[in-house]
Order: structure tokens, then sequence, then C-alpha cells
């Protein structure tokens, strides 16, 4: 009952629950398909108690939990009575419907509701491969085949698990996909089976003295069926379900009711299983054979280049939803070469992250941060890392680099020794049985991922401890709720220099600005190519396309300017600057104009990101609560 307030916070706070149009979570946030984003209160939902941060990525609107994310979701469901949406959602903003955008979220869709059970497996796997690499038992004892049952069945049948994941997305019946993926593991019609294990001659042969060269025992009324090992498969029946989508809804409408229960399954097994075996499962599973290959030479071409730079970037992957890209990649590469060198390098970010979090727990005055820090750090070590990065480190910003300089130390040492993974295991201190070896047992790929994520961890420390963190801004008598009205002084009022519509800074497309590393501030979607010189001061920035114009104020503050997306590509077309880098200006003076229809015609985005570059030097920048910004209207207060 603890979350009934939070939960109805949430559902308000999103739009009302007429708004949603499907909720799922993973492993600390709540994943919302919104009909309209515009309709959530963001900056509400980040400032209220029990939420961590709020995300838009991937077209979902994620709200960061923490660890008690499957409780929360409980309460949500039970309160709203909503749930993953089974059928495909056809109302989404254009926003949402770009192809990386669709990508993710069909990713996220059919592999989050399995991660946990696959991690739960791998880690009985990683148990068994523990057992037998000391010595305890062998793998021919009933302990290690019952054991391997238990931790390898998921895996084997992971076509059956993604039938129904896939299914739920694209709007097939969940037991359609199910029988779908169940057929791609049929006994009988697995290549061991049906060649004997190498003893029968095959019929004939296809695509002889090419790559794709298949031997062809049996065929489909006369049509030579390519026989492929379809266990632990991603790629194919996913396929597969899709396509079966795109024959059931047709059936739906065709057939009359009163048999559409049987028939509509009836025809749609029967076309697509066929249709699976002759065509589907042959060419997604070439095109997995080619993923593993490109992802293993461009590995095999750097194995340290590639450490660094998916150790050091796995934190911005998860930060936008990034890594579900990654994870079937990842999931192919162990079924077709049996090994993953891929994720397995950044595995080194949640002990980094736990690393500059016990850091921070160490220097700290602020008993809030101490309290928030030390379940972080704990999260962290058991490899969830999304309390820490949302509550502690970024931010801080300075921890958050730190964060990713010991990460990228890390996957260095590991590219450098070569750790593979070789099994899903679980997260954290459970993911180390997943880097023995089966064959070999612990060789130097398992030491350089101990002593990768131990380096990771320790510096990740000292740089904390050192560098990275002043405890000074988490002193308690900083703290916003702890300051008396009268001690908040010269606050200071920022009008907007671009008349135009108002948006959330993190609502633009540039994640540099979204992020707000480059600083706080709000996007104006112009509505006049005018920049307006807010406040005496100095020209100090003026880029040679004139897209961008930085200023400072006579009171220190610092403001950017930065007109559009990617317009510096423009080279200064449909840009007139009426200053120079240097000059003195005063409150009113036209800096800039700029061409609105001529930068569009361009195919260039015009949101304007407008920024205070040194708001770190302040308590914090406050967005006035207006839609529209016109001249002498307030667009920011900037916080001493």
């Amino acid at each position: 009952m603890k979350y009934q307030e939070l939960v109805k916070t949430i559902v308000n706070n999103v739009g009302g629950k007429e708004n949603i149009n499907s909720v799922t979570h993973c492993v600390t946030r709540l994943r919302f398909k919104l009909k309209d984003e515009a309709k959530a209160n963001t900056d509400t939902l980040k400032k209220t108690d029990g939420v961590i941060t709020v995300m838009q990525s991937g077209g979902q609107y994620q709200v960061v939990i923490g660890n008690h994310v499957p409780d929360v979701y409980k309460e949500l469901t039970e309160q709203t009575g909503i749930t993953t949406n089974s059928e495909v959602n056809e109302d989404q903003s254009p926003k949402d419907k770009n192809i990386f955008n669709a990508f993710i979220d069909t990713v996220s869709s059919i592999f989050t509701p399995i991660l946990s059970v696959l991690a739960a497996t791998g880690m009985i796997k990683g148990l068994n491969a523990v057992l037998m690499s000391t010595g305890i038992i062998d793998n021919t004892s009933g302990t290690y085949l019952i054991l391997q049952a238990a931790g390898d069945t998921l895996f084997y049948f992971f076509p059956i698990f993604l039938g129904y994941t896939a299914a739920k997305k694209f709007g097939v019946k969940p037991f359609v996909g199910m029988v779908l993926g169940g057929a791609l593991v049929y006994p009988s019609l697995a290549p061991a089976a049906v060649t004997g294990a190498g003893t029968v001659e095959p019929l004939y042969s296809v695509f002889q003295g090419s790559l794709f060269e298949s031997a062809i025992h049996l065929e489909f009324m006369g049509i030579p069926v390519i026989l492929m090992s379809y266990a632990s498969s991603v790629i194919p029946v996913i396929i597969a379900v899709y396509f079966a989508s795109k024959v059931e809804r047709p059936l739906e409408k065709f057939i009359p009711d009163v048999v559409k229960t049987f028939l509509v399954p009836f025809f749609t097994i029967l076309i697509v299983v066929p249709v699976t075996f002759l065509l589907i499962g042959p060419i997604a599973t070439w095109i997995g054979s080619i993923l593993g290959a490109v992802t293993t030479a461009a590995y095999n071409l750097s194995p340290a280049l590639a450490g660094i730079l998916i150790g050091g970037l796995w934190q911005v992957f998860v930060m936008f939803g990034l890594h579900w890209g990654l994870i079937p990649i990842a999931i192919n590469n162990l079924t077709v070469l049996g090994n993953d060198t891929l994720l397995v390098l950044g595995q080194a970010t949640p002990f980094a992250t736990a690393g500059v979090v016990l850091g921070v727990i160490i220097k700290t005055r602020n008993t809030k941060v101490r309290a928030l820090a030390i379940p972080a750090f704990i999260s962290s070590m058991f490899g969830i890392s999304e309390p820490s990065l949302y509550g502690i480190t970024l931010p801080r910003k300075k921890t958050f680099f730190a964060t990713l300089f010991a990460s990228a130390v890390g996957g260095l040492i590991m590219g450098l020794a070569g750790t593979k993974s070789y099994i899903i295991g679980g997260l954290g201190l459970f993911a180390f049985p997943a880097y023995i070896n089966p064959e070999t047992g612990i060789d130097a790929g398992f030491y350089g991922a101990v002593i990768g994520i131990a380096t990771a961890f320790v510096l990740g420390l000292v740089l904390t401890l050192t560098i990275a963190y002043n405890p000074k801004i988490d002193s308690e008598e900083e703290q916003e709720d702890n300051l008396k009205p009268e001690t908040i002084i010269d606050n200071v009022e920022i009008a907007s220099p671009i008349e135009g519509e108002v948006m959330p800074l993190e609502s633009i497309s540039d994640t540099a600005f979204a992020t707000g590393l480059l600083g706080k501030g709000v996007a104006i979607y112009p509505t006049k190519g005018e920049v307006i010189a807010i406040g005496d001061g100095v020209v100090t920035t003026l880029f040679p396309s004139k897209h961008a114009i930085g200023l400072t104020l006579d009171n220190g503050i610092e403001l950017l300017i930065h007109v559009g997306m990617d317009t510096v590509n423009l080279n200064g077309k449909y840009f007139d600057s009426k200053v120079a880098q240097g000059d003195t200006v005063k409150k009113g003076q036209l800096l800039l104009t700029f061409d609105i229809e001529g930068i569009k015609s361009e195919g260039y985005s015009i949101e304007t990101p407008v920024i205070i570059t040194n708001s770190d030097q302040y308590l914090d920048v406050v967005e006035a609560e207006t839609e529209l910004a016109k001249k002498d209207f307030t667009l920011l207060t900037v916080i001493n």
C-alpha cells in the first residue's frame, strides 16, 4: 500500500489513464507508451519523491523508479487495469514512428519480459560451470545434467519464449507465436536428427560453390527445405511472428465470426510455418551468421579500441536505451559463435559506478545524499546502475565522467585479455561465472574480467576521492530545502532572446543539449528570426557559421543561443550576424537574424536551445511556466 500515492501521482502526471496506451517495466523503469507525451508533466514527475528521473527514448516515456519498480508496477496495474498492450498502437505520434525509435521499442518490448528469467537461468548455468571447473562435479553426473537442464532450457527453447513476447508486441495471438517458435525447435526437424549426425546422405545440394551452399535432406511439396539449427536462435522467430501478424489480420477480417476462433490460427500456422522453413529461417540464419562475423571482425580489428568505446560509452547507451540494440546481437553471437565479445566489454560499468558512489558516500557530509547513495551502491554491485546514474553521478557531472573513464579503462583491460562471455548470466557480481570458458575452464579471459572490473572499481573510487567530487556542492547548508527565504538573494530573471514556442530542453533531438550536459535551460521553436540581447554584456562566442552565439552578461551569467539543430552544416547560409565576437552589447540590441523558412527548406530543425552554460555555478536554473516566449517575457530564473 505504500506505493499507492506514488502511483496516483505518476498516472496523473503522464496525462491520466486515458493517455496511456500501454505500460511495462524493466529492472528499474516503468516504460509507458503514451498517446501524447506532450500531456505529461515531466518536471513534476522528476521532483516527485520515489521517482529518480524521467527519460524519453525509443518512443517510450520512461519513469525511472529504482530496484522496487516491480512493486510499483504491480500497484499501477491494480489501480488502472492497464498492462502491456497486446495490439500494435496505430496512434503514435510521427516522432515515434522513425525507424530508430521503432527498432528500439520493438527490441525492448520483446526482450524486456524475458530478461530477468534469462539472467536467472544463466546464473544456474554459471553455478554449474563453477562446480565443474572446480572439480566438485563432472559433466556426466546426474547433478550436472539436472542443473544444466534447469539452466539451459530457456536458452535452448528461446524461439518458443520469443514467439510469445513477439506475438504480444506484433498483435498476434500469443499461443500462435509459441507454436511458430516450437516448430523451429521440433526435434524431428533438427539437422542432426534428420541426417543421423552426418550418416545419412543428402538428396542433393543447393547454391553449390557459394557461401550459402546447403545440403537438402527433405522437401516440402517438391520445394527443397534448407534445415538449420534454430535452437537458441533469435532472428528467425521474430521475423516469422512479424510475418504472421501480416497474415493473421486479413484472416480476422474475412473469416466469419462463427468459425474465426479456430480457422484464423489454422490458416495462420498453415501458411507461416512452411514459409518460415522454406524462406524466413534460412535467410534469417544467414543474416545472423553474417552479423556474428562482422561483430567478430570489428572486435578482432582492435580489441583494445572496442573495449574503450563499449566500456566508456556503455553508461551513455543505457541512458538513451541504445543498449537494447546490442542485446540481440550478443545473444545471436552466443548462438552462432558460442561466445560474445560485445556486451562483456561493458560489464565493468556497474562496478566503476559503484566505486564512484562509494567515494561520494565517504566524502559527502549530506545525510540525504548518503541515504540515497548507500542503496544505489549496493544496487550497482549487483549490476543495476541506474539508481546511481540518475541519483548520484549524472547530477554532479564530474562523477559521471569519472564513471565513463573508469569504465573505459576496465573495457580496455578486458579487450586486451580477450574476455568473452559464454552464457547470458547474472548481473554484477553474479556475472563472473559467465566468463568461464566451458572447454578450458578459468583462462586469461576470466582473469582479464576480474582485473578489468577491479581496476574500474578502484579507479572510480580514487577519482572521486581526489578530483571528481567536491562535497561542498552537497553540503547541508547549501541545500535548497534548508535555505531560509531571505537567504536566496539576487535571483536573476532571464528574458527570452527569441520569440516562439517554449519546449522542455530534454524534448529536443540533440542529446548533448537534451541531457543538460552543456547547461540547464529550455528550447524555443522560433516564430521570428531574430536573436536579441537580453542584457548588457560581451559577445564571447560567435561561430563562423553564425548559427550560434554566446554572451557573457555583466552579472556573470553565460548564455548560449544555438539556432536550429546541425545548422552548422549550412555554413552561414540563411544567417546574418549584426555583431562580432568580442563586441560589447546592450540590452535589447539585435544580435542575429535568420531565415526560418529557408532553414526548414534545407531539412533542418529550427528548435533552438537557450542555455546557461555556467549553470553549475548556481543553485538552480528554473524554467518559467509559459508556453510562449515573447519580448521581455521571463524565460529562466537563475537562483544564486
